[in-house]
């Protein structure tokens, strides 16, 4: 059964905020494995793949096979349906012009005293996305890690997918090949991030690492952070959902629903200012498990995680929102424009009853890569601005420098950095002396 609460009830701030404070991961400590998964992958390279995909994915490769060839991705390609292609090529297109228009600008001024500032956007050179593998491999995460890259500017995409007793999802290889990617390699874990991070005889290092992956994966993003870049380790996935009482049960019951039924360890919150509404959400949720094909993950997900709250009004309904700063917020309400002005903390808004979250991990447009476990209150999702790095310029005249350099000198001085306060001091006093630069 899933938690019900209510604020109108005493004790409702102890179980709100038990709630907040459930762990829904895995605890154990993957560390030390993964320490050492990385320090064989740096010392033995190719060798170390081959050996740990063999042990992990029951998957014998030379190091010539641990990349797709353009061959073997034709041939997995052809495999997919025309619907499937269309669909996933509608996807592709809808992703990109969104993130086409997160693209920033380059700037520059000159400011009174005469120094020309700015700065100026540049991607990096190199990504690694990872994507879960065999056939539960998720293609639109391809999609929604590979083409903002693409748009970004990125010139190099590497994409690393287990594929466990040699299984592909073709769909995902597709999605690589709308993408702009040809560098794909059939490894996973702690060891493709390594490669990705450090290298290997056959696989050259990137600068950003993206993409979702198991606790292995989490923690080794979570060691070569500083070697490479990462994206953000993500948990468990989540919704809340906030509803008045003049919704559909059942639509809010699937909504809940497409998100328990991801993993055992989701989490699927209600919160409502109907008491009736609860229960006959509660109740659709109930009728509609064991008809799923993930029938045993999604009722596990429910009963350990799920929770319905009752709220006095959608005021109350924000302010608790906002303590959960969810991954997903949809806003099945008469208004959700209004009640979305109020919620400062989520991964991403669905505004009204005709936008359910499933349609945004696929084909709305913006990113489904965000924020898990309360950090929402501190982070974006994927974005472009990932695979960017911005630079800043600055050029002084003689008399720029003549107008801010002396305070530059003092405060050079107040630091006891000698070197910092001559180095200027050394231009004001031969600005005559020196041509213009």
């Amino acid at each position: 059964m899933p938690v019900f609460l209510d604020t109108r009830e005493d004790g409702f701030e102890a179980g709100f905020r038990a709630m907040l404070a459930a762990k829904r991961e895995d605890a154990a400590d993957v560390g030390e494995a993964v320490t050492g998964i990385i320090a064989e992958v740096r010392s033995r390279g190719d060798a170390a793949l081959c050996d740990l995909t063999a042990r992990f994915d029951r998957l014998d490769l030379a190091p010539e096979g641990l990349r797709f060839s353009t061959e073997e991705i034709a041939a997995q390609v052809a495999r997919v349906s025309a619907e499937d292609r269309a669909a996933l090529a509608l996807a592709a297109e809808r992703i990109r012009a969104y993130h086409a228009r997160q693209m920033p600008e380059d700037a520059s001024w000159t400011d009174p005293e005469g120094a020309t500032l700015g700065w100026r956007w540049s991607a990096v050179s190199a990504a690694g996305l990872y994507v879960p593998g065999g056939q539960a491999a998720y293609p639109s995460s391809v999609l929604m890690n590979a083409v903002p890259a693409r748009v970004a500017g990125v010139e190099r995409l590497v994409i690393c997918v287990p594929t466990p007793g040699g299984v592909i999802n073709p769909l995902v290889l597709l999605a690589a090949q709308l993408s702009g990617v040809d560098e794909i390699y059939r490894i996973g874990g702690a060891q493709a991030i390594a490669a990705m991070a450090y290298g290997t005889e056959t696989i050259a290092p990137v600068d950003k690492i993206t993409g979702p992956g198991n606790a292995y994966v989490a923690a080794a993003k979570r060691q070569v952070f500083g070697r490479v870049g990462i994206d953000m380790i993500a948990g468990p996935s989540e919704v809340l959902v906030i509803a008045d009482g003049e919704q559909n049960p059942d639509w809010l019951a699937w909504d809940l629903l497409a998100q328990a039924e991801h993993d055992a360890d989701a989490q699927s919150i209600l919160i409502t200012t109907d008491p009736a509404m609860a229960r006959e959400v509660a109740l659709a949720v109930e009728r509609i498990i064991p008809t799923l094909d993930r029938a045993a993950i999604a009722g596990a997900s429910w009963r350990d995680y799920g929770t319905i709250i009752t709220v006095r009004d959608l005021d109350e309904a924000a302010r608790l929102s906002d303590r959960i700063a969810p991954e997903h917020l949809e806003l099945c309400v008469a208004d959700p424009e209004a009640l979305a002005a109020k919620c400062r903390h989520a991964g991403a808004i669905f505004l009204g009853a005709h936008t359910p979250e499933a349609v945004g991990d696929y084909v709305s447009g913006p990113n489904h890569v965000l924020p898990t476990a309360r950090s929402a209150r501190f982070s974006s999702g994927l974005s472009v601005m990932d695979f960017l790095k911005r630079t800043t310029m600055a050029r002084l005249t003689p008399g720029a420098l003549a107008a801010i350099g002396p305070a530059a000198v003092r405060l050079a001085a107040s630091e006891g950095l000698q070197a910092h306060g001559a180095s200027v001091q050394a231009r004001l006093g031969t600005l005559n002396e020196r041509p213009n630069g």
